[in-house]
């Protein structure tokens, strides 16, 4: 079977052919971006590093990226919020506790921070909702990413 060369060139054409249609019926039928719509929520999709001890946590949706880290205070600790676009406003909940509206810093409305006394539990979610654009963005989280910060605590 294998000395047939017209065998030999099936074998080898068949998975460039199979790899090449599945691209053209991804481009075919597949889901194509759109804009956001001005009133609408839209799931933030939160990347590897907020799963281990990373210091920060990456959440992204289309061309919006934001990124949570920590930063120690002598009277507790600040959660910055750095996004990629302006933000209209952000609001932080700390799992089951009432939702935290987050500040802006500097006045940037691409810097938001929010001051706690101490840093959440151990396997606590968190809970964000960003506007942008008329948008709402949301986002539900571990805190694992924090873990380097508690053993700082008092």
């Amino acid at each position: 079977m294998f000395s047939n060369r017209h065998v030999i060139i099936a074998l080898l054409v068949a998975p460039l052919l199979s790899i090449g249609a599945w691209f053209a019926v991804g481009q075919l039928v597949g889901e194509q971006p759109q804009q956001a719509e001005a009133g609408s929520d839209y799931p933030l999709l939160a990347k590897s590093n907020c799963r281990y001890d990373s210091g920060r946590c990456e959440l992204a949706n289309g061309d919006l990226e934001l990124e949570i880290d920590v930063q120690a205070l002598a009277s507790g600790w600040q959660l910055r919020l750095l996004a990629s676009h302006a933000l209209e406003g952000a609001v932080m909940a700390i799992e089951g506790g009432a939702p935290q509206p987050m500040h802006s810093s500097d006045g940037s409305p691409q810097q938001w921070v929010l001051t706690l006394p101490v840093l959440p539990a151990e396997g606590a979610r968190l809970q964000l909702v960003a506007a942008a654009g008329g948008s709402r963005y949301y986002a539900d989280t571990g805190s694992d990413f924090l873990q380097r910060y508690r053993s700082l605590q008092p």
